[in-house]
């Protein structure tokens, strides 16, 4: 039971987080003296890993485990492009897209 809430609980981080990733870029378009701040994206990070490390101890697929912690590094190499360089890579997206599905995956493998 506490695998399908963190499962809930990462799902609705990584939509949110693809939903800030993908709506933020069109807020700046509009001259509303919004900027970027990467601390944000840095938070969906750290609550990211935090749920990913404690739903793979539970995981016993090796290809699932792979997907959650690639899907982790994706977003954190574009997260660190973006303090280092100012840049902002795509990778990103691909990073929560692949945290949705590894998550949807896992809620779909629990034994009810």
């Amino acid at each position: 039971m506490k695998s399908k809430l963190l499962d809930a609980i990462g799902i609705s981080t990584a939509v949110l987080c693809l939903i800030h990733c993908i709506v933020f870029p069109l807020l700046l378009v509009v001259p509303l003296g919004i900027s970027h701040n990467p601390y944000i994206d840095l938070g969906f990070l750290i609550i990211g890993t935090i749920v990913v490390f404690r739903i793979t101890k539970q995981v016993k697929n090796t290809w699932l485990n792979v997907l959650f912690w690639g899907s982790i590094g994706l977003i954190a190499v574009s997260i660190l492009a973006d303090f280092i360089f100012e840049i902002h890579i795509p990778l990103i997206y691909l990073g929560a897209a692949g945290l949705i599905t590894a998550h949807l995956i896992n809620f779909k493998h629990h034994k009810h």
